[in-house]
Order: C-alpha cells, then structure tokens, then sequence
C-alpha cells in the first residue's frame, strides 16, 4: 500500500492521473488486484492509497524489479510534485487470516 497525502484542492487532479495511467498491472505474475482508496481530510490535506494485492511476497518484490515496474513508474511524480503534502508513504502487510 502507497499512502498518498493529497493538499485539498487538488483531489481532482491525482484521481485524473490515476485514471489516465498505464500500470501494467495485468501482465505480472502474481497480481491479483488493485484499489485506490479514498480516506479523512484534514484542512491540509486529503489522504489515498494505493493498494495491490499479490498472490505472495516474492510474486510483489519480482514485480518491483520488472520492466512494467519501470514502465508503471516512468512519469511518477512529473508535473505533479506539488499536488502533495510529501513524499507517498509505502506499507507492507502480510495476510494472517
């Protein structure tokens, strides 16, 4: 998961990069899905967050060193940077039930 805090105002602007974006999520091994999660406000900020989930823990790490990574990736952060209240936040979970 990829927590994203948004500056208020610019909510629009990060869900219209998200739709026009190019994940190639659906051709790596081991993915099995992806959300993007709306969350609180505060008068800063708007906070999302970007989850995959993978069938294990090798299948999300072969992803990171893929070229659909890369690709995925290429724009990140372009023409976008001040739309954000900081850098995204990763966090990791394993399922236990």
């Amino acid at each position: 998961m990829n927590r994203f805090r948004v500056l208020r105002g610019h909510e629009e602007t990060f869900l219209t990069h998200w739709r026009n974006r190019e994940s190639h999520l659906d051709s790596v091994p081991g993915f099995v899905a992806f959300h993007l999660l709306q969350g609180t406000q505060t008068q800063e900020f708007t906070l999302f967050a970007s989850h995959t989930e993978w069938e294990s823990e090798q299948h999300f790490i072969d992803w990171t060193h893929s070229e659909a990574f890369r690709k995925a990736h290429a724009n990140a952060g372009k023409g976008t940077r001040e739309i954000y209240a900081g850098p995204p936040q990763l966090e990791l979970f394993n399922s236990v039930l």
